[in-house]
């Protein structure tokens, strides 16, 4: 597809599943990115936000800046496992998005990887820099067409600097034959801060991601939230970590998963303390509304240092019948019950997103 210089000028049944993953009008975005299959096809700043932000192909970025490649697998080991050394061999792009110096970008930023050929396997990787003092969110939606299937695999390294704040959604509106890898990993320094939340409501076909915040600087925060639904043989094993090496870092890592129709989901979660004082909470919770499904929630914590302070809490459970009998006395059918439950417990309230966003 050629390049396009506004998203109504891409094929409406792209657009629309686009839509479902977060992406939004650009007139509500201080930038947009979009990548169909291995092409960038737009990259576009909000005028009102000239001068703060940058919104790139990586690979037009990483021939303007010659800096930029001291960032590339900074973070991630390109060798780490098959899907890396993939995304290194046939790097097909990605987006580069810098927030610059000082900048306060009131309006999400937003890219969109999407894949729309049937069988493709997508190789990209993303470098996100919020320079020293800057305050900006991002939203990345991951989805393909409806009758299409493939492959993809997303590298995406932050770098968080000092006093930066940094607030990163992505969602992914995949199918039933999909294979995803991301692999990520964000750099905090000094009194920055860099939260990462993922939602995943569609099914997928096998899904695995472990992405892992660094906090090196004195005073950095780090906090992972996710909403994951595996529905129709979904298989899913996500976690995240953080490792907090900076004086009095902090981390939280929060995670609602939901499993039905004979799938499984494995919820990882590690908090390691190298250098105290440090905080961090790791809490993981659960709903399993069939029989035929599966939850493993693994939390780890690690502690080499006094003064360390973490703690986990896991449950995994089912729907109380009590709550349900609640709500049906309340004028409530049964299905209206179940939904409104499940809808409380995977709360998508997050900034930016979407109406379509839904369970």
């Amino acid at each position: 597809m050629k390049k396009v210089n506004s998203l109504t000028e891409i094929p409406h049944e792209i657009l629309e599943e686009a839509m479902k993953a977060g992406i939004d009008k650009e007139e509500g975005r201080a930038g947009s990115f979009f990548h169909i299959d291995h092409s960038t096809v737009m990259s576009k700043v909000n005028e009102k936000f000239e001068g703060k932000i940058e919104v790139m192909d990586i690979k037009d970025a990483l021939g303007k800046y010659g800096w930029l490649e001291d960032y590339r697998w900074h973070l991630v080991d390109k060798n780490k496992d098959e899907y890396t050394r993939a995304a290194d061999r046939e790097f097909s792009g990605g987006y580069f998005l810098r927030i610059l110096k000082g900048a306060k970008v009131e309006l999400p930023l937003q890219s969109c990887l999407f894949i729309s050929e049937k069988g493709l396997k997508q190789r990209v990787h993303n470098i996100v820099i919020a320079e020293e003092g800057s305050e900006a969110s991002i939203i990345t939606g991951c989805a393909l067409h409806k009758e299409s299937s493939g492959e993809h695999v997303g590298i995406s390294e932050f770098f968080v600097k000092k006093g930066a704040k940094l607030n990163f959604t992505m969602i992914h509106n995949w199918s039933e034959e999909t294979v995803v890898r991301p692999r990520s990993a964000a750099l905090v320094d000094d009194g920055a801060t860099f939260v990462s939340n993922y939602i995943c409501m569609n099914p997928v076909k096998d899904l695995q991601m472990y992405p892992k915040a660094f906090c090196k600087g004195v005073g950095s925060t780090a906090s992972f939230n996710s909403i994951i639904y595996a529905k129709d043989g979904s298989k899913i094993d996500v976690g995240s970590a953080v490792e907090l090496s900076g004086k009095n870092s902090r981390a939280e890592i929060v995670s609602r998963t939901m499993v039905s129709g004979d799938s499984q989901i494995i919820a990882r979660g590690m908090l390691e303390g190298i250098e105290s004082p440090a905080k961090g909470h790791l809490e993981c919770r659960g709903l399993i509304l069939d029989d035929n499904s599966r939850i493993h929630a693994i939390p780890e914590i690690i502690g080499s240092k006094k003064d360390i302070e973490l703690s986990h809490e896991a449950a995994v459970g089912k729907i109380a019948e009590k709550e349900i009998t609640y709500l049906m006395s309340r004028g409530l059918s049964h299905d209206e019950a179940m939904s409104t439950i499940v809808r409380g417990f995977m709360d998508v309230g997050i900034m930016g997103l979407s109406k379509r966003v839904t369970v």
